[in-house]
């Protein structure tokens, strides 16, 4: 029988229509992560963070909608201990309480190597990865892994270290690196004063200069110290060229003390440096609470010195904080969702391309004797992951563990 044109028309429309649909719903799931449009973006704030990682299970629905793995690129094991003590298993932590599977994010530690972490980003794109966190050795390393990754249609977020060159739309999660600075200066000034250090000669210590961080809590530091140095009350003997190694801190500082035995406070900007220097004070028979170093990172050795009263302070950071709003990022991202402002809460300045990146900015804290019990050590025991009393409460620290009420 034969089909009226009328009917044929309509018939044919009605397929041409079909296929413009069945095209742009193609179109639509390959550029978009599946389920993103049903899954909502939860309000949470860059401070809403807590040891006990509840913030993380409001991201479920949005882990659930996305496509693609997470990579992480961690930079090595030597400079800081906190890549394997706090950022391996934190962020493991943060992507399994939001509900990620093991194989929906890979964390890999590049061991001093910018090749590796090259090898293990195409790696990691080639696996299927839709975001890249990465923490790099270098900026320019670390702005080539970006660059390729974003070409490839991947999203890509700084962590930690800021990649200086990388593209214009990414992300930045970190701590407010300036104020950390602030924290520094701050701290040896209060410790200058609580010790009785009469006439301060202080050598400036930094970090690698490659390093945008070293630039930031240099920034910090200076912020507070110059003014004594302008009016007289500091005198600055030196400020040496940086490094993140240990021994070649403990090697400058020697060469430093040697030729400037009047030096007597330091500004030490992590942990580890500050150790080094430490082990040369002790070496020399300097005692404790007379000759003020300052540290970050909060390590079982930053803490101990501090009660054994060779270093101030440390900058805590707490790495519970950033490893969470590094992990809530990019499970966003991964969603093909826009994070909200109240999680990326500032920019940073990116002064190779001359741009204003998006960033996430967590807290950090000043930890000395006095609130050591009530932070470090505290968290630590929530989370289950760090020093614990026992860890820092050994080696004759045990009477000023006690003092400062860690038990």
């Amino acid at each position: 029988m034969r089909t009226p044109t009328k009917m044929v028309t309509t018939a044919a429309a009605v397929l041409v229509l079909g296929a413009v649909l069945a095209a742009c719903s193609s179109s639509s799931s390959s550029s978009t992560p599946a389920g993103s449009a049903s899954a909502t973006v939860p309000s949470i704030a860059a401070g809403d963070f807590t040891a006990d990682f509840a913030v993380m299970e409001q991201l479920k629905d949005l882990a659930a909608s996305g496509t693609g793995m997470i990579g992480v690129l961690l930079p090595d094991t030597t400079t800081s201990t906190r890549y394997v003590q706090y950022d391996l298993p934190l962020l493991t932590k943060a992507f399994q309480a939001a509900g990620l599977a093991s194989d929906q994010f890979k964390i890999d530690n590049a061991q001093g190597s910018a090749s590796t972490m090259q090898t293990q980003a195409d790696a990691d794109i080639n696996a299927g990865a839709t975001v890249l966190l990465i923490d790099p050795l270098d900026p320019g390393s670390g702005a080539a892994i970006e660059s390729k990754a974003e070409a490839q249609g991947v999203k890509v977020i700084d962590y930690d270290r800021l990649v200086s060159g990388g593209p214009a739309d990414r992300y930045y999660v970190s701590f407010n690196n300036v104020q950390v600075g602030n924290l520094i200066g701050q701290g040896e000034v209060d410790c200058i004063s609580a010790w009785k250090v009469s006439k301060p000669n202080i050598l400036i210590m930094n970090g690698d200069p490659t390093d945008n961080n070293a630039k930031l809590f240099a920034q910090g530091y200076h912020e507070v110290l110059d003014p004594h140095f302008s009016d007289g009350s500091y005198t600055k003997v030196g400020e040496p060229a940086g490094t993140w190694t240990p021994s070649v801190a403990q090697t400058t500082f020697e060469q430093q003390f040697t030729a400037h035995p009047n030096i007597n406070a330091v500004i030490t900007p992590n942990d580890d440096n500050a150790n080094a220097v430490i082990s040369v004070l002790q070496k020399n028979n300097i005692p404790a609470d007379t000759f003020p170093t300052t540290g970050q990172d909060a390590s079982t050795a930053g803490l101990q010195n501090i009660l054994k009263g060779y270093q101030c302070g440390t900058v805590y950071k707490p790495f519970y904080a950033e490893a969470q709003a590094a992990a809530a990022l990019a499970i966003i991202l991964r969603a093909g969702q826009t994070p909200p402002a109240s999680l990326v809460n500032s920019t940073t300045k990116d002064d190779v391309i001359g741009k204003d990146i998006a960033s996430v900015y967590t807290v950090p804290i000043w930890v000395t004797t006095q609130n050591m019990a009530d932070t470090v050590v505290k968290d630590d025991d929530t989370i289950g992951i760090g020093p614990t009393a026992k860890d820092i409460c050994t080696g004759g620290v045990q009477s000023a563990c006690t003092a400062a009420g860690i038990s």
